[in-house]
């Protein structure tokens, strides 16, 4: 749906390059290319900075590689951060995906030393922590999405979809320690788990499930280019190398 016209409105609006989750066949065959490539040249596996570099290339944006803030790749006053996760049968509608979505420490942004003390209060305080990543990302672009690759374990089978970055409300959930000494975020309303938090290291991911209408796609194993093949290829030659 376009943006509505306002008379009060002077905000720069942002060209997107499609609308969420609408994500067109030549995007994918882009990011398919680029996948194709990364086997060819050997490569067992991707990274979240992989991805990130895949889908800037394929929508003509940029990858900023920034360990800090949500925004991993823009595309004018746009952003997504980017999340891959590896699942045996990525084309399995509703399959439940944990996306580590950064590090949330309620002792240095509110001088909870023990976590265990109050789950609750560390809960909200958590949650409090992402809402404000989430604003600053909006104080720079707008609008912000994840996007998510669900890759196979052989990296040839994917399902790609994207999700509105946004704010939580804090009381909407029930804070709940697990075995583990984990603290999980639990919707109150749907008894569904939302967020994990890990007092050991302060990793907060956040729970969600692949939906029905994610791109699905596979590609086909290339051939592994020999080093040799590829030395000749560039134009290798012994003196590139300098023995100081």
């Amino acid at each position: 749906m376009k943006h509505p016209r306002l008379r009060d409105s002077k905000r720069l609006l942002t060209l997107e390059p499609y609308a969420l989750n609408e994500i067109p066949e030549s995007i994918i065959r882009k990011v398919g290319r680029r996948l194709v490539y990364m086997l060819c040249i050997g490569r067992t596996d991707l990274t979240g900075d992989d991805w990130g570099n895949v889908f800037a290339d394929a929508v003509g944006g940029k990858h900023l590689q920034s360990p800090v803030g949500i925004a991993d790749v823009t595309f004018e006053k746009m952003a997504w951060s980017m999340k891959t996760v590896k699942k045996t049968n990525p084309h399995q509608d509703g399959t439940a995906l944990r996306l580590i979505s950064g590090r949330c420490s309620p002792d240095y942004s509110y001088g909870i030393t023990d976590p265990h003390e109050d789950i609750q209060k560390t809960g909200r305080a958590v949650l409090n922590i992402w809402n404000e990543r989430v604003n600053i990302a909006y104080d720079h672009f707008n609008p912000v999405r994840t996007s998510v690759l669900v890759r196979s374990n052989d990296l040839l089978t994917y399902t790609l979809f994207e999700e509105e970055n946004h704010r939580y409300t804090t009381n909407a959930y029930h804070w709940e320690e697990n075995r583990n000494g984990n603290l999980i975020g639990v919707d109150i309303e749907t008894g569904e788990t939302r967020f994990t938090w890990q007092p050991h290291g302060s990793q907060f991911t956040i729970h969600t499930r692949t939906p029905k209408n994610a791109v699905k796609f596979r590609i086909r194993r290339p051939p592994v280019l020999s080093m040799e093949a590829t030395l000749k290829q560039i134009n290798f030659s012994e003196d590139w190398i300098e023995i100081l």
